[in-house]
């Protein structure tokens, strides 16, 4: 049988980096078949290549045997391509449904229908009517897939598309992706979970430094077997100790309240939380349910009338009016969710996105920035982190997301906060760098910090936190213990099914 899709001796490079250096690959029709390597190994551009955001430098792409010229995303669609990509390609002034019309045809009337019926289907539901600049990072995801998925393609490529559902709905998803592969459709799957990756697909690439290095059937080895091939050496076990020595409490919020203005946002109500030094407190919930909402009102983005600025307090003080910049003047740090855009700026260095919050590590003087102070800070989180890059004045944009995730966490914990909140610590971090990212943030607590994590990735959570709250439609659940809780229990409160 004729392949759907296949490369032979395909190669791209960026000026003397050889991002892919002759790749072969092989996908046929109705099969699952997943990518997998460490953050900058090439998987990316490799699928820049196949949905034709690349041109190859050297090599051939065959498309149902035949000779394959992509040059754009549009040649690609013709063909019967589909694309997720990590970093979403959304308008954010456009509606969910404006969106989906740039590229699909139908009225809008018609999209809205099947984006809701597609959206039941699968566990990716979301407003039509939703402007994309108001939805999270999870439902912007769901705009994506579902946007592919009306299309009806012959192939779909899929990064890292569980990282943002619970539980439940990654059953749902995967139920859905095996119907696609049952009709002959070919999918495409990259993800840093391996238990997933070997509960649904039933071949394997792996990448490492730009060529290919394996080819196997995942299903036959473990996931640390998988981890080991694509990292180049044994996954270290996690080690999460049981705290001891709690400290005060560094952060608090008590009966808080938000109203959103946005018609398409989530509203708060009576959250209440504390986090004590030496602790992690994890953030449990579905994409979509208040968690950018409480993000900003702890970070500062969004501020509270005077009258009310005691519901939140740093340190014992009251913070609630304060600014972003202000808090951080009181040992706060903060990793937001979107990466490009909030936590750095894509056109500049990495040096001056260091600079953006790292400043007052000696970084500036007498107004004037300290340009060797900045290299040199940026060099140690560049060292320190594992970031794969070109060195302090590469700019962020160009970094792949688990790269510019691994710098963005490393900047602020270099910035040894007595209060960190993270949101999506490890999203698309491969599990070489996750794990090693996930034992950072517990030494901090082990050395007296204390820190907030929100994410969807529940035995991330389990993994680093000591407790749990789950978010479900800007209500917080009580706290609980993770010692004695279970994946099961949490999934209910995400659903809203606990009572």
């Amino acid at each position: 049988m004729t392949p759907l899709l296949q490369l032979s001796g395909v190669s791209k490079r960026y000026g003397g980096v050889h991002a892919n250096s002759g790749i072969d690959l092989t996908v046929d029709a109705g099969s699952i078949h997943a990518i997998l390597g460490e953050n900058g190994a090439g998987k990316s551009t490799l699928m820049k290549l196949i949905y034709g955001v690349e041109v190859p430098d050297e090599g051939q792409i065959l498309w149902k045997g035949q000779p394959a010229h992509l040059s754009s995303p549009s040649d690609a669609r013709r063909l019967g391509i589909g694309m997720v990509f990590q970093h979403f390609s959304l308008f954010e002034t456009l509606t969910v449904v404006q969106n989906m019309a740039l590229i699909v045809p139908g009225s809008k009337a018609d999209l809205s229908a099947r984006i809701r019926e597609l959206g039941e289907a699968f566990g990716l539901s979301v407003d039509p009517r939703a402007m994309v600049h108001s939805l999270s990072v999870g439902e912007r995801q769901r705009v994506e897939i579902l946007r592919c998925l009306l299309l009806n393609p012959s192939l779909l490529i899929l990064d890292e598309p569980t990282s943002v559902l619970p539980p439940q709905s990654v059953a749902l998803l995967f139920d859905t992706l095996r119907a696609l592969k049952d009709k002959g459709i070919a999918i495409l799957f990259i993800s840093h979970k391996l238990e997933e990756i070997r509960d649904l697909c039933d071949t394997a690439t792996i990448l490492r430094q730009g060529k290919v290095t394996a080819q196997l059937d995942p299903r036959e080895g473990s996931a640390r077997d998988l981890a080991t091939l694509m990292i180049g050496r044994p996954m270290p076990p996690a080690v999460h100790p049981t705290p001891h020595g709690l400290g005060d409490q560094r952060l608090e919020l008590t009966g808080l309240d938000y109203a959103n203005d946005d018609p398409f946002g989530v509203s708060l109500k009576d959250i209440s939380l504390y986090v004590r030094g030496g602790e992690i407190l994890g953030i449990a919930g579905i994409s979509g349910n208040g968690q950018q909402e409480l993000a900003a009102l702890i970070s500062g983005e969004i501020t509270l009338p005077a009258s009310r600025r005691d519901v939140v307090r740093l340190m014992g003080q009251p913070v609630g009016d304060l600014g972003a910049a202000k808090r951080r003047t009181r040992r706060f740090a903060f990793v937001p969710e979107d990466r490009l855009g909030r936590g750095a700026v894509p056109d500049m260095s990495l040096a001056d996105n260091a600079l953006l919050t790292s400043h007052s590590r000696g970084l500036v003087q007498k107004g004037f920035i300290r340009r060797q102070a900045e290299r040199a800070f940026t060099a140690d989180v560049i060292a320190r982190f594992d970031v794969r890059t070109p060195g302090p004045q590469a700019e962020a944009g160009a970094l792949s997301g688990g790269n510019l995730q691994k710098f963005i966490m490393g900047r602020e914990m270099m910035l040894e906060p007595e209060v960190l909140l993270v949101a999506q610590p490890t999203w698309g971090v491969d599990i070489g760098a996750a794990s090693d990212i996930r034992q950072r943030l517990v030494a901090m607590r082990n050395e007296g910090a204390a820190i907030l994590v929100i994410s969807e990735e529940i035995d991330e959570l389990f993994e680093i936190c000591d407790r749990l709250q789950v978010l479900h439609k800007g209500r917080l659940s009580p706290s609980l213990d993770v010692a004695t809780t279970t994946v099961d229990e949490v999934g209910t409160w995400m659903i809203g099914a606990a009572t």
